[in-house]
C-alpha cells in the first residue's frame, strides 16, 4: 500500500484547500522546489503543520516539545557540530535506546548516527527547527553552543533576557540588542536586499527582506524585544525614542564591510506598536551609466537620440519600484558636461551626483516640486529633473519649461507609455501643449533575472507557447534555486522598457484628444515595442522567465 502524499494528508486535515495545493504543485514544477520548500515559501502552511503531515505521512512521531533526560551526562561528552549541521539533537537516553529529535528525517544521516552510537537503538522523532535550537542551547555547553552559533547565529540573540529591565533606552543600548540589529542589517547588505521591515504583531515580531522586489521573511525573533529593536534603530536615526504616537523619518549612514550604505528610515505607528521600514540604498554597487542600465542597443541609440534634444520634456513612467529614479539618474549622467548646468528637485535625494545640482522637497515649510521647480528657473538652468510630476500645478510649470528651452525629466505614475498623455490631460494640461512640449514617455519595469548558479531549461508547453504566441518548440528556462539565490531561482533585475517618441502623427492624434489605445496602436504600427514584447525577448533569450514576465506585466 503506497503512502499518501503530503499535500493529500494536508487537504486532509484541514490545513490546504485543493486549490491551494493545484498552486503549491505549479509552483514547485515552476521552482524545482521541494514540496515542503515550495509550502512554505508561499506561506501556505505552518512548519508545525507540515510536520505533523511528514509525521504521518512517515509513522513517526512529532513531539511539539522536547523533554530533555540525560541524568548521567553523557551527550556532553559529544561533539556536537555534526548535529547542528543537520538540524538534530539527542534529548533522551533510556535503556539502550537514545532519542534523537530531527527536523529533516530524510535528510538524517542514520548510518553515521549509528556510527557514534553503537550500542545503542536509535528512536527517531519528528520536532521542529526552533525546538530543537532551544534543546541545545538550554542543555549543552561550550562546544555545542558555539557550533550553534556559527550555523545559526542568532540564538544567543534570542535568548536573551534584556527586556525584564523597564528602561528601554538601557534595553536598546545592551550588546545583544546591537548585536542583532546590526546583523539584521549587515545581513541585508549581503542578500542585496533593497528595504528591511520590521513588523510587529500581536504575538509576534517578523523581520522581512525585499530582495528584487519581493518581500521574504528572515527571522521572527522573541516579541519581547520589540520595543528594545525599535528604539535601537531611533536612535541611529536620531529620531525621539519617547515618541510612538506620530509617524517620523531619519536617515542613517553606516560602513559594511567596504560598502558606504545611505538608510532612509520611516516608523509608522500600528495597533501592536511602531513598524519601521528601512530603505537600504548602496552608494557603492551604483552604476548610473545609461549604457549599463538595461537597455538594449536598438533602443539605447533610440534614448540617445531623445536626449539630445535641447528642450522638452521626457517622461519615465511606471508604478513604484520600477526603477524610474534610476533610468533618470541614469540620463542626467549621459548628459551631464561641465557645459551644461543641471539643476533637481527630489523626494528624496537618494544619491548624490557629481556636478549637478540637487534640491529636495520639504513640504513642512511650503517647498514643493512645483515651488521648486518654479526656483530653479531662476538659476539658469539648461536640464531640469524633477523626481516626479504629482499635480497640474507642478505639470503646467514642466511645461512652461520645456516651451521657453528647458529640457525636462520627470516621472509620472501610469501602467504604459501611452497612458501618459491621459495622465497629463487629466492634471489639467490642454493637448496642445502636450504635443509641443513633450519629446516622448518611456514606460518600464523591473524582471528579476534567472539565478545563473541554478539555471535549467525546460520544454514549453502549449499553453506557454500561447502566451508567446509561438508555435514551433522552444525551450524555456528556470531558476531551481540554490544557495546563491537564497533558493528563489532568481538573482538580480534587468529593466524591460517601452519607448514612444512624439513623431508629428502621434501629436495630431494628441491634440485631437485620442484616446491612449489609439495612440498605443498606432505607436506599435510604428514599430514600438510593447513592455510585454520586450519581455518576451528577454525570456526567448533565457534572462528570465515566463512567469515573472507575467506577474510583472499583467498580462
Amino acid at each position: 500500500m503506497s503512502r499518501k502524499k503530503i499535500g493529500e494528508i494536508l487537504v486532509q486535515n484541514g490545513e490546504l484547500t485543493q486549490t491551494e495545493l493545484e498552486a503549491i504543485l505549479k509552483l514547485q514544477k515552476d521552482t524545482g522546489l521541494r514540496f515542503g520548500e515550495a509550502l512554505l515559501k508561499r506561506g501556505a502552511v505552518t512548519e508545525e503543520a507540515l510536520l505533523r503531515a511528514l509525521s504521518k505521512q512517515l509513522d513517526f512521531e512529532f513531539r511539539e516539545e522536547l523533554k530533555f533526560e540525560d541524568p548521567e551526562g553523557f551527550f556532553k561528552q559529544l561533539k556536537t557540530s555534526f548535529f547542528v549541521k543537520y538540524k538534530m539533537v539527542p534529548f533522551a537516553i533510556k535503556k539502550n535506546k537514545i532519542y534523537l529529535a530531527v527536523n529533516e528525517p530524510r535528510n538524517a544521516p542514520i548510518e553515521d548516527i549509528e556510527i557514534i552510537f553503537p550500542d545503542y537503538e536509535i528512536h527517531l522523532v519528528i520536532a521542529t527547527e526552533t525546538e530543537i535550537y532551544r534543546v541545545i542551547s538550554e542543555n549543552f555547553e561550550g562546544e555545542i553552543k558555539s557550533d550553534l552559533a556559527e550555523n545559526h547565529p542568532d540564538y544567543d540573540l534570542f535568548s536573551t533576557d534584556i527586556l525584564e529591565t523597564e528602561n528601554i533606552l538601557e534595553a536598546a543600548n545592551d550588546a545583544p540588542i546591537i548585536k542583532l540589529v546590526n546583523r539584521t542589517i549587515s545581513q541585508a547588505v549581503d542578500k542585496k536586499a533593497s528595504d528591511i521591515h520590521i513588523e510587529p504583531y500581536e504575538n509576534e515580531l517578523i523581520i522581512r527582506y525585499r530582495v528584487d522586489g519581493i518581500l521574504y521573511q528572515i527571522m521572527s525573533p522573541p516579541k519581547r524585544l520589540q520595543n528594545a529593536v525599535i528604539s535601537r534603530i531611533k536612535i541611529m536615526a536620531n529620531l525621539n525614542i519617547a515618541e510612538n504616537r506620530l509617524p517620523q523619518d531619519g536617515r542613517i549612514q553606516i560602513k559594511v564591510g567596504k560598502k558606504d550604505i545611505d538608510i532612509r528610515v520611516s516608523v509608522f505607528p500600528t495597533y501592536f506598536g511602531e513598524r519601521i521600514v528601512l530603505r537600504l540604498l548602496n552608494k557603492s554597487d551604483m552604476n548610473f551609466s545609461i549604457d549599463s542600465i538595461g537597455f538594449i542597443p536598438q533602443d539605447l541609440t533610440l534614448v540617445k537620440n531623445i536626449l539630445s534634444k535641447p528642450n522638452g520634456i521626457v517622461l519615465v513612467t511606471g508604478p513604484t519600484g520600477s526603477g524610474k529614479t534610476t533610468t533618470l539618474y541614469g540620463m542626467l549622467t549621459h548628459l551631464n558636461s561641465p557645459k551644461v548646468n543641471i539643476l533637481t528637485v527630489e523626494d528624496p535625494v537618494e544619491y548624490q551626483l557629481s556636478g549637478v545640482g540637487q534640491m529636495q522637497v520639504k513640504p513642512k515649510i511650503d517647498l514643493t516640486f512645483a515651488s521648486g521647480l518654479r526656483s530653479i528657473l531662476r538659476q539658469d538652468p539648461d536640464i531640469i529633473m524633477v523626481g516626479e510630476i504629482r499635480d497640474g500645478e507642478t505639470a503646467e510649470i514642466a511645461v512652461q519649461a520645456a516651451l521657453t528651452g528647458h529640457l525636462v525629466l520627470s516621472t509620472l505614475h501610469t501602467n504604459d507609455a501611452a497612458s501618459g498623455v491621459t495622465r497629463l490631460i487629466d492634471m489639467g494640461i490642454e493637448p496642445f501643449l502636450i504635443s509641443s512640449s513633450v519629446n516622448a514617455f518611456l514606460a518600464q519595469r523591473l524582471l528579476r533575472k534567472i539565478c545563473p548558479h541554478c539555471k535549467t531549461s525546460y520544454k514549453a508547453s502549449t499553453a506557454d507557447k500561447k502566451i508567446l504566441k509561438i508555435s514551433k518548440d522552444i525551450k524555456l528556462y528556470h531558476g531551481k534555486g540554490c544557495e546563491k539565490c537564497l533558493n528563489i531561482g532568481y538573482l538580480g533585475r534587468s529593466a524591460i522598457y517601452e519607448i514612444l517618441p512624439l513623431d508629428d502623427e502621434l501629436r495630431r492624434l494628441i491634440i485631437t484628444k485620442a484616446d491612449a489605445s489609439e495612440i498605443k496602436a498606432c505607436a506599435v504600427k510604428k514599430g514600438m515595442k510593447t513592455l510585454f514584447q520586450n519581455g518576451s525577448e528577454r525570456v526567448l533569450s533565457g534572462e528570465t522567465t515566463l512567469e515573472e514576465l507575467v506577474r510583472v506585466t499583467g498580462l
